[in-house]
């Protein structure tokens, strides 16, 4: 960093510190909500979300074959298959806006098309079956579906206009690393084996993550109950496989590439979480941002309403399935049915954190393309929805 640059940031830190209103109520408040947040992010999300997540990013760094990733994801692969696999990944993942990031980097730095990236990047959060599945049961079987459909054909179109949008850039970007598509990757192990290794992997973070269900008897209680045995029992599968079929060498690469990926996006989450707590608080609880303008802003169904929804929705940081009960309560006060589905659309698969993250790994030009097109379809997915109820 050059001497000019650091007298800048001297310079701007002192008057902020000088202007700062700490004797404000309000602004003592979006402080504490700031560090609340972080907390409530720390405990809840960080080790059973995040940590799986950067070993499952790892190991795709490292151990999923070249030739898998381009075969499905890379810019020569057929645009149905990468396009059809991509949007529907998401479903097996319960992961939110920022775990899923890890996930994102790593198909991408393997050599998966910016396109298919991006939809496997939007579907991630966006389309989860446990999501769904409560959204339909507490907000209604037509916001569920509308929300499991919206998702899959929103994360194809935005991934293909992706595509169509930084073709040139795509086009170098495979004619300076022609070798990596070309490379052939002999495997040191059956498909199976490795197939086993992935599948405990997204079993632990799957399971571990089983939210507890609204309703005390059924199939999803049943499994809340035993979650853990049955994350245990993929860990036990884990162990054994990293253990029996994999060398030494093999086993540290993994765990350096993890690190690695922890290194880049562990601390641009827990600054873009500080920064989203001072702005909009926790849910129920306030920031800067009262939660009365946003229910008043997002009432109705004016293009104003579905705009504002999906805007302040994307960058609202939605831990996994806590949209649902927001939208009941925000719902419950006024909120529109199209304004509804354009945060459903817009929030989960966006946040501060992840924007600052992408940024770090597309670009500030692809990212703000990105987020532009999820809030622009998402303002027109709600309206539509709203004009047809």
């Amino acid at each position: 960093m050059s001497e000019r640059k650091k007298f800048i940031i001297i310079v701007l830190t002192f008057i902020a510190a000088f202007f700062m209103p700490i004797t404000n109520p309000n602004f003592k408040n979006a402080i504490f909500e700031a560090f609340a947040m972080l907390h409530e992010y720390a405990r809840e999300h960080v080790l059973l979300c995040l940590v799986p997540a950067f070993f499952i990013a790892g190991a795709v760094s490292i151990f999923v074959s070249q030739d898998s990733v381009i075969k499905y994801f890379g810019p020569k692969a057929k645009k149905w298959i990468s396009y059809s696999v991509a949007s529907v990944s998401g479903s097996i993942l319960a992961v939110c806006s920022c775990t899923v990031l890890p996930l994102f980097s790593g198909i991408y730095f393997k050599g998966a098309g910016l396109g298919p990236a991006i939809t496997f990047l939007y579907s991630g959060p966006a389309i989860n079956v446990l999501a769904i599945i409560i959204t339909a049961r507490v907000l209604g079987l037509e916001i569920g579906i509308a929300r499991a459909l919206g998702a899959i054909v929103f994360s194809i179109i935005i991934g293909y206009l992706m595509h169509l949008i930084f073709l040139k850039e795509e086009r170098n970007r495979t004619d300076l690393n022609e070798d990596m598509f070309n490379f052939d990757v002999k495997e040191s192990r059956s498909l199976s084996k490795t197939m086993v290794y992935f599948f405990s992997m997204i079993g632990i973070l799957v399971f571990a993550n089983w939210a507890k269900p609204l309703e005390k008897s059924g199939t999803w209680a049943t499994i809340f109950s035993i979650k853990w045995i049955i994350a245990g029992i993929f860990l036990i599968i884990l162990l054994y496989s990293i253990t029996q079929w994999f060398n030494k060498s093999e086993r540290k690469e993994w765990y350096n590439a993890t690190w690695k990926f922890a290194l880049q996006i562990l601390p641009l989450l827990f600054g873009g979480v500080l920064v989203a707590g001072v702005l909009l608080g926790r849910p129920g609880h306030e920031g800067i941002v009262p939660s009365v303008w946003v229910e008043y802003l997002v009432g109705g169904n004016s293009l104003r309403a579905n705009f504002f929804a999906s805007i302040s929705g994307a960058f609202m940081y939605f831990a996994t399935l806590t949209e649902v009960p927001i939208l009941q309560g925000l719902i419950g006060a006024g909120m529109g049915k199209g304004p509804a589905l354009a945060l459903l659309l817009a929030g989960p698969a966006l946040s501060l954190p992840n924007m600052l993250v992408i940024n770090s790994v597309i670009g500030p030009k692809k990212t703000v393309t990105y987020v532009s097109l999820v809030v622009v379809m998402a303002t027109i997915a709600g309206m539509v929805y709203g004009i047809f109820l």
